[in-house]
């Protein structure tokens, strides 16, 4: 069997919602604030990947240390930023190790 991408949209928002111990109502919530955005399938449900229940996770460990949703909103952007950083980073150095 294939492995899975992490990005590729699997479960519904009650799954997604169980495995993250939210209620949908708060992932609805943190849609409309803009911090999760899932993938939407033909008929417009919800579909959240590995990556989106990963961010439900780190959502929801903010939470528990107090942050409130526009805190969350700022570490999850700082964060998203800082991966991209070191990603542009890693392809730099990459190509300064290939042979010419």
């Amino acid at each position: 069997m294939p492995s899975r991408d992490s990005r590729t949209p699997v479960y519904g928002i009650a799954v997604a919602a169980q495995l993250v111990d939210m209620n949908e109502a708060s992932l609805r919530l943190l849609e409309r604030h803009g911090i999760l955005t899932p993938a939407r399938s033909d008929g417009g449900t919800r579909r959240y990947s590995d990556d989106d229940i990963a961010r439900l996770r780190r959502v929801g460990r903010l939470r528990d240390e107090g942050m409130n949703l526009a805190g969350i909103g700022r570490v999850l952007d700082l964060e998203d930023a800082n991966q991209l950083l070191r990603d542009e980073l890693d392809a730099q150095r990459a190509g300064r190790e290939d042979p010419a």
